[in-house]
């Protein structure tokens, strides 16, 4: 009786759903990449002595972390590497994502929503997009075979450190994740009570002394936020170290675990997905340990919250049309650069003579490319295009209707231990660098497992392992929307005898309308623009954009990776602006 009357409420019908759903898509397959760190695979057999194809042995972790030599240079160099990139990439985003928010919210400069707009774009643009911009200017002949822009433009060849490493990789990265820093700062900058400041002015304290002693120790909760995931961010980033790193061997381990997985050791590779999962579980406990140990912070306050801005007299216009310079150089400048590149027959040669539509509108000649068409002319390029959008709008959908169901369900079940456990299974995904996640998947659905179908190469799984990956997205989104909401809305729908289904499509969605769509339009910007996720579980008849613009880099065809460069952040910018002005959501509203 006690069962039945417990079903009959539909919240608790979609916590046992979920929860069950969860335990099977994020638990049982991190088991299976657990065994997949002692299992002899087949392609080991000839290198494991007297093995057999799923033997147990601990030779992957032997190897990975205590053979000397090896261990030095296929985890212990990529994971000091990767560390390095992340503490810069935090330092360069809290430098410049908190400069700005400061400059913004508390200064006189000029062209502050032009600057604030412009500001937000690196973000909603793909990681790589600054990444191939820097290759455009910087390559070098070394290396890349031929100059870059900057070398043409000045007749200065650029050094390696400056064209490929760990330099480029964390200026880009940076630049990528200042938008974390402008949008967390900037709020408790925005709304923080100005009395503090004020009387400390009164005392006569210097503008430093104010900044040093009440300023930053108010925002500290937006600093720790911003380098907690700034860092776990850049831990897991793939396209920006493989464009950037791989032409000198630089290596991280998210591009360490593609090429172990890619090739004969995907032992390897399995190990360092699991030490990239803990490094992210560990990220989160500390994030989690910070903030609920801090003291009091409080920024809003019932006195007045009018701010003296700082005013910046002749400085104004020079910082102002600086700053401007500086976001476009970041955000145009990149995309007449792909535009640019996509035209050029003969790299490093910018004459007109030698600007051609070929890469476009060209039925494909022997001579480029191995005959391939250009991308108007392109079927696989269409294909690809389709299946991203395909991919998109599913993820998009399942995602964000999940997620409003797991909020709604969350909510109304507060305090219950399931609840609980629902809230927490939503957000591990997040956990989980995406590379990660893709040998995940992987690992459990290369072959048949009992019940479970083998969905490698099938649209399946990459509609799978998005909606899972994306879902923390949606389920935030759902839970803050319906904490927003009083049970007395729907009560008052029961007592009417509305059923579920009609109080929540006439009543609840309706009124959180805006909030809800965020749960739709953040992974289907995210799926539109990923790399790291789907590339080992991709294959040609699943190919999206993304994936085909790395492996046309990794061929050579620059012209055709800039063209499809171009064409994917032009369809990302024009989907939010599309969803802006049907809707009024957008993913720069969304991001903190």
């Amino acid at each position: 009786m006690k069962l039945r009357m417990f079903f009959r409420k539909p919240y608790n019908v979609i916590l046992v759903l979920l929860f069950a759903a969860l335990i099977l898509l994020t638990f049982l397959p991190l088991l299976s990449i657990v065994l997949d760190t002692v299992t002899v695979h087949s392609s080991e057999v000839m290198r494991i002595r007297g093995s057999h194809a799923g033997d147990f042995t601990d030779y992957h972790w032997t190897k990975v972390l205590l053979d000397g030599t090896t261990s030095m240079s296929i985890f212990y160099k990529p994971l000091w590497n990767t560390v390095l990139i992340s503490l810069s990439t935090c330092a360069i985003a809290i430098f410049f994502g908190g400069g700005m928010a400061w400059l913004i919210t508390r200064t006189d400069i000029k062209y502050k929503p032009f600057l604030s707009a412009l500001f937000v774009v690196p973000y909603i643009m793909p990681s790589w997009t600054l990444a191939l911009a820097w290759l455009n200017f910087f390559r070098n002949s070394l290396v890349g075979g031929v100059p870059g822009l900057f070398t043409v433009l000045t007749g200065i060849p650029t050094p390696n450190w400056f064209a490929y490493g760990f330099f480029p990789i964390s200026i880009v990265q940076g630049l990528h994740y200042a938008p974390f820093a402008y949008i967390l700062i900037g709020g408790i900058l925005k709304h923080m009570d100005a009395s503090l400041e004020e009387a400390a002015q009164l005392l006569h304290a210097s503008r430093w002394q104010i900044m040093k002693r009440i300023t930053l120790p108010m925002v500290k909760p937006a600093l720790l936020s911003t380098f907690l995931l700034a860092f776990s961010s850049s831990m897991s980033a793939f396209a920006v170290p493989a464009f950037l790193g791989a032409p000198v061997r630089y290596h991280v381990l998210t591009t360490q675990l593609y090429r172990t997985l890619q090739g004969l050791n995907p032992g390897y590779g399995y190990v360092m997905a699991l030490i990239l999962i803990l490094i992210g579980v560990a990220i989160m406990m500390v994030n989690q340990k910070v903030l609920s140990g801090r003291k009091s912070y409080t920024t809003i306050t019932g006195k007045s919250a009018n701010v003296s801005l700082i005013p910046l007299r002749g400085l104004r216009l020079p910082i102002s049309l600086l700053l401007a310079l500086l976001l476009v150089c970041v955000t145009v400048v990149p995309l007449i650069t792909f535009a640019v590149e996509s035209f050029i027959v003969e790299p490093g040669n910018y004459s007109l003579s030698n600007f051609s539509t070929v890469f476009w509108i060209g039925d494909g000649a022997t001579d480029i490319a191995n005959g391939e068409p250009g991308i108007l002319k392109n079927h696989s390029i269409y294909n690809g295009l389709l299946n991203s959008f395909l991919l998109s709008v599913v993820c998009a959908f399942l995602t964000g209707t999940i997620g409003l169901l797991a909020g709604y369900a969350i909510v109304r079940k507060k305090g219950s231990w399931l609840s609980a456990a629902v809230n927490h299974l939503t957000f591990f995904p997040y956990l989980i660098p995406s590379m990660a996640f893709g040998a995940i998947y992987l690992s459990m659905f290369s072959t048949r497992h009992g019940p479970i179908p083998a969905l490698y190469g099938t649209f399946a799984i990459l509609a799978l392992i998005g909606t899972v990956k994306y879902l923390p997205f949606a389920s935030r989104a759902g839970v803050n929307s319906m904490l927003q909401l009083g049970n007395e809305i729907e009560e008052a729908g029961i007592i009417m005898g509305i059923s579920w289904w009609k109080r929540m499509i006439r009543i609840i969605i309706p009124i959180q309308k805006t909030s809800i769509l965020s749960g739709y339009l953040l992974p289907y910007i995210s799926c539109m623009r990923e790399l790291s996720l789907f590339i080992l579980l991709i294959s040609p008849s699943t190919a999206v954009l993304t994936t085909m613009l790395f492996q046309y880099n990794e061929k050579g065809w620059n012209q055709y990776a800039n063209a499809i460069n171009l064409l994917i952040v032009l369809v990302v910018l024009l989907s939010n602006w599309v969803i802006n002005k049907l809707t009024g959501a957008s993913i720069d509203k969304g991001i903190g």
